[in-house]
């Protein structure tokens, strides 16, 4: 089964007779710090060449593309998921499944870099990351494919209605949620570079050592108290700055990590939903059934009878 996806909210593609081409139709909605574009696809089409002004975060919101991206393998390109394009940067797209009754759409916000600077700036000054030595910056192109995390996708889909509203102060507010958007952006890069490749960074950031610690002890009892230790941090701080960092809570990673080994226990055949409670750290089969519901949208036995 796949992992639950996270989507803005539905954007409806444009009737046949509105298109002004089959490959790439493109919908622009200019604002004083950004550009919002949707771009619709109808056909099959390969090696589609785009290239988009400033640096661009790109959100997949139907069907499947296969990207081409300088200095790296295709990669399938698929609802739920986000891609960081370099300034001026030329993609080039392939379009497999596209076509009338299931056309692919894309959503794009342009930034200026101006724009970028002033809000890491920001960030640098005012709310400065756990580690000197790694400020706040849009990571690197080894983390511009991105899953999206529900944070992300809220502020992007705020993003989009304040730029197709017909408000007059929609610039001001715009401005506003362009700089959340950042913000979730390089949260959701920490969490890939720390959260998935903790192992490279033990010696070098603190949250690192607290991510292995949690893994290694999951299905015991997680105290902040004990992980702010690790993290060589009072309490307050610890959470303060983890939650500024990664966008979420320490428990809220723990939940999820929590809930992550739980779906890979219920796929073996033999495992009881109450056994895989206890084995992913939950005490309560009751409070383990609501949260797995609340995050993954079904029940802890509806997800183990469904096929993988």
């Amino acid at each position: 089964m796949n992992p639950r996806i996270h989507l803005p909210a539905a954007v409806a593609p444009l009737p046949t007779d509105q298109l002004l081409s089959l490959v790439e139709n493109r919908t622009t909605f200019a604002l004083d710090t950004f550009e919002l574009s949707i771009f619709e696809t109808h056909q099959k089409a390969l090696r589609v060449p785009l290239r988009l002004d400033g640096l661009a975060l790109t959100t997949m919101l139907r069907g499947k593309k296969v990207m081409h991206l300088p200095g790296r393998p295709a990669f399938d390109y698929l609802p739920g998921e986000s891609v960081v394009v370099g300034e001026a940067e030329r993609m080039e797209i392939d379009f497999p499944e596209a076509c009338a009754c299931r056309p692919t759409q894309c959503l794009a916000v342009a930034i200026a870099p101006d724009t970028i600077r002033h809000t890491v700036d920001l960030l640098n000054e005012r709310y400065p990351r756990a580690e000197a030595h790694t400020p706040w910056a849009l990571a690197g192109p080894e983390h511009a494919h991105l899953t999206n995390t529900p944070e992300l996708t809220g502020a992007l889909e705020r993003l989009v209605a304040v730029a197709r509203t017909p408000d007059a102060a929609k610039d001001v507010l715009a401005g506003f949620t362009l700089q959340e958007l950042l913000v979730r952006l390089m949260q959701t890069q920490a969490r890939e570079l720390i959260f998935h490749d903790y192992a490279r960074h033990l010696t070098t950031h603190r949250f690192a050592a607290v991510v292995a610690y949690i893994k290694q002890h999951l299905a015991e009892n997680l105290s902040v108290d004990k992980l702010s230790a690790v993290a060589c941090m009072s309490k307050a701080t610890f959470f303060r700055v983890f939650k500024r960092e990664f966008g979420l809570t320490p428990v809220e990673y723990i939940i999820r990590e929590r809930l992550g080994e739980a779906k890979r226990l219920l796929r073996q055949p033999l495992a009881s939903v109450a056994e895989v409670c206890l084995r992913a750290g939950f005490n309560n089969l009751s409070h383990f059934q609501a949260l797995f519901k609340k995050y993954e949208g079904v029940t802890p036995g509806t997800y183990k009878r469904q096929p993988y």
